[in-house]
């Protein structure tokens, strides 16, 4: 099945994952200037009403740089919307997408026929993150486009499959478009997740690490500082298995060697209670195992060169013609 017209002809196959709180419209203006998709979450504008700003001023600017710039135009966008029942901001940030076309839609936490029929409505395109092969079936019987395969080591709410087996499972079935999420932060990674079968790789927490992201200048040194053995996976946080560094756990008065268990059922994004009201949402980073490569703080474009160097530099090696992996 061809690519989407809207994700055929990208500088580079990556698309940066939407960083929850972190994500603004400096660093998804500067990751699509870049040449990648750049994405952030909709609920990362507060209050609601500033979402109508941000993608204004996300909508104007690119295309203010694709005019001034026509032979390097921008990469598109996307917003990610969390379809859980507990987001009460949904059909307020849907209206907002509606009123910008928002090229690309990312939802996470459950697929909705009415969400992907919305989002085609005005020309968008739907990708639905998912941890395994059975919510894989799901989210395309109902509607999405194509597929984010999260697998074990990517950040946030991440699943524990293989990225081999997660992707060998959807391809026997599955042609369209699909990303693959863990672990990527270097253009040499990006290349294996296309040589596995994958159209896209998907990186969030290396991005952490640039200039224009919203953390503070400690989650980013803290990226910097950490490997893989810094990493913790964890449900007590939101109720929803993910991946964390220690060193924010350790910051709330927790032990990362030993966190209890948190009820599945119950969304918690709210308080952590370990020696102070630590929020889950803020104080807490969440971080996959792919930032050991992370040496420094970087602009957003200049470590979208060093991807775009390294993926060059693998296919080189590899003897790849430009035909043969996109």
């Amino acid at each position: 099945m061809p690519l989407p017209p809207v994700l055929a002809k990208l500088p580079l196959p990556i698309i940066g994952s939407p960083l929850f709180i972190i994500s603004n419209p400096r660093l998804v203006i500067e990751q699509c200037k870049a040449g990648v998709v750049g994405s952030m979450p909709a609920l990362n504008a507060r209050p609601a009403a500033q979402l109508d700003e941000w993608l204004a001023e996300i909508t104007e600017t690119l295309a203010a740089w694709d005019r001034d710039h026509p032979e390097q135009k921008s990469a598109p966008f996307a917003i990610n919307q969390i379809v859980h029942k507990s987001n009460d901001r949904l059909d307020h940030d849907m209206a907002m997408c509606a009123k910008y076309r928002v090229p690309i839609v990312i939802t996470s936490l459950g697929a909705r026929v009415d969400i992907n029929e919305a989002v085609h409505g005005w020309g968008g395109v739907v990708l639905h993150d998912i941890i395994n092969n059975v919510h894989a079936h799901k989210a395309i019987e109902k509607g999405a486009d194509g597929l984010i395969a999260v697998a074990a080591g990517a950040g946030g709410h991440a699943g524990t499959k293989s990225p081999f087996a997660l992707v060998q499972e959807i391809r026997q079935w599955f042609d369209g478009p699909l990303a693959l999420s863990g672990s990527i932060a270097t253009g040499d990674a990006v290349l294996a997740a296309l040589a596995m079968g994958a159209d896209f790789a998907y990186i969030g927490s290396a991005f952490i690490a640039t200039e224009e992201a919203r953390a503070i200048d400690a989650h980013k040194q803290a990226i910097v500082d950490a490997t893989s053995d810094d990493i913790v996976y964890s449900n007590l946080f939101t109720g929803v298995h993910g991946n964390y560094l220690k060193r924010s756990i350790r910051n709330a008065g927790l032990d990362p060697d030993n966190l209890p268990v948190s009820d599945p059922s119950k969304m918690n994004f709210g308080n952590v209670d370990g020696g102070g009201a630590k929020k889950a949402w803020k104080d807490i980073w969440g971080c996959g195992q792919g930032i050991g490569v992370v040496d420094k703080v970087r602009s957003t474009a200049e470590f979208v060169a060093k991807l775009r160097s390294e993926y060059e530099a693998a296919r080189k090696r590899l003897g790849l013609r430009e035909s043969a992996i996109a």
